[in-house]
Formats: structure tokens, C-alpha cells, sequence
């Protein structure tokens, strides 16, 4: 995985978090769900639970674990991301429990998958 570039490696990973994901039971809604420029990789139902999950992949740890790229201005990007796509899909129905989990995948052979549930709060 060393020579790929970035966004391939990105897009990989999601691959691989989506694939792990299912075979927990969670079921898939949406990828890639855009907010002006903000993105969630994932969205997905775990039981009765949605969850926004942000996926980060990493060749290395040469820049750190790949679960230390979510920052506090990126959890401030995805929570505002999420309140956006609860406006649109629920609006004044009752919305159901949320939480939010990170994915960090170092993939330097293969991919070692980390899965953090409710790793931050709105």
C-alpha cells in the first residue's frame, strides 16, 4: 500500500471500514454525504442507533496514528454535518439515538482496523 496515493488509499479504506462494518450487522445508508464542503464517509445503522463514522486510513505511522486525525475542528465539522442531514431526513419527526465513531486503519500490508464507538459527543 506504500505507493499509493492519498485518495486511493482513502478510498480503500472506507472499503474496508464499510465491509468490517457489515459484517458487525450495521446497515449501510449513505456514503460520502456532503455538507457544503464537509463530508461523512459513513452513515449507517447499528440496531436502532445512527451513526455518523469518520474513516481515517494511513500507510504509516510516521504522521501519527490515523485516530489522531480527528481534531477538534474536524468533530466541530462533522457534528454540524450530522444536524444538517437529521434537518433534511427527520425534520420534526422524532429523531433516533446518534453517536458518532471513528475508524482508523493502518494499512501497511494489510489493514489493521481500529473502531472506536462514541468516540466524541455533540
Amino acid at each position: 500500500m506504500q505507493n499509493d496515493q492519498p485518495h486511493d488509499l482513502g478510498r480503500k479504506g472506507e472499503e474496508a471500514a464499510v465491509t468490517m462494518l457489515a459484517g458487525k450487522g450495521y446497515d449501510i445508508i449513505e456514503r460520502n454525504y456532503r455538507y457544503k464542503r464537509t463530508e461523512i464517509d459513513i452513515i449507517a445503522m447499528d440496531g436502532s442507533t445512527l451513526c455518523f463514522i469518520e474513516v481515517k486510513t494511513r500507510s504509516s505511522t510516521a504522521k501519527g496514528h490515523p485516530l489522531d486525525a480527528v481534531e477538534k475542528h474536524k468533530k466541530r465539522e462533522i457534528i454540524r454535518t450530522a444536524r444538517a442531514y437529521l434537518a433534511l431526513h427527520y425534520g420534526n419527526r422524532d429523531v433516533p439515538d446518534c453517536r458518532f465513531d471513528v475508524i482508523g486503519i493502518l494499512w501497511e500490508t494489510v489493514p489493521d482496523i481500529t473502531h472506536i464507538e462514541d468516540a466524541f459527543w455533540a
